[in-house]
């Protein structure tokens, strides 16, 4: 069940505040997010079972790690992959007992959107989470929360696509079955702002929640503060299979 405003503004069991974070500058009662449970729990152990700071065990900058998916884009673009390359056997042995990827993703769940051969990465390189929309869920902040405060990524990036049907539905405002309405509310501000074009739309969804992650999770904004964690936006064109940063 996606949950973005909490059924009461109870004070937190171990820090003793509310988690009813509002994005600053913003008039709409859909930007106020609360971090749920796994982001609570994730906030709230910063500070005693994760460390202090992330433990950066790549050596990698911001720029470096964002360098290097712009760099892994552009040999996909040219069809000139190296991922494809390295011994799959020698990849597997090194991650079975450890992950120390370079750089997070919030992808949208389309099939088209296939994030590590975009980027050109493999086994242990990216720590990627999903869900239609890419939008910035109580349960992906908290994956991501773990990506950096323990795996120690110093990049992350939220990626839109072409013609992203949860945008496409969210802006048609048609009954949908099940739960899928439940994301639409993450994606409405982008939506206000567009004009009625969904191209924009997709835009402006992936850097809204690309604020949304930047502001509404301490764990993250501390990082970012810091200078150790680098929060973009992308857009993935289905055609030319190119990533523009936003």
């Amino acid at each position: 069940m996606v949950a973005f405003v909490p059924d009461s503004n109870e004070p937190c069991f171990c820090c003793g505040k509310s988690h009813l974070t509002q994005i600053a500058g913003t008039p709409s009662r859909r930007r106020f997010i609360a971090m749920g449970s796994a982001g609570i729990a994730a906030a709230c152990l910063g500070g005693a079972l994760l460390p202090r700071t992330a433990r950066a065990q790549t050596a990698l900058s911001p720029d470096a790690a964002l360098q290097m998916l712009v760099d892994g884009n552009r040999r996909f673009v040219e069809k000139n992959l190296q991922s494809f390359n390295e011994d799959l056997t020698i990849l597997k042995q090194n991650t079975v007992a450890k992950q120390e990827p370079f750089a997070g993703i919030l992808s949208c769940a389309d099939s088209r959107v296939p994030v590590e051969l975009i980027f050109d990465q493999s086994i242990g390189q990216l720590f990627v989470t999903r869900v239609a929309g890419n939008v910035a869920t109580s349960e992906i902040i908290a994956s991501l929360e773990y990506g950096v405060a323990v795996l120690g990524l110093t990049t992350i990036m939220v990626l839109g696509h072409g013609s992203c049907g949860a945008v496409k539905a969210a802006m048609a405002g048609s009954a949908v079955p099940g739960q899928i309405s439940g994301l639409f509310s993450l994606i409405h501000p982008a939506i206000a702002q567009a004009g009625g074009d969904l191209t924009t739309a997709i835009k402006d969804n992936a850097k809204f929640q690309a604020e949304l992650l930047a502001t509404s999770s301490p764990v993250l904004a501390d990082q970012i503060k810091a200078g150790r964690l680098k929060v973009v936006a992308g857009y993935y064109a289905l055609d030319s299979g190119q990533v523009t940063l936003l």
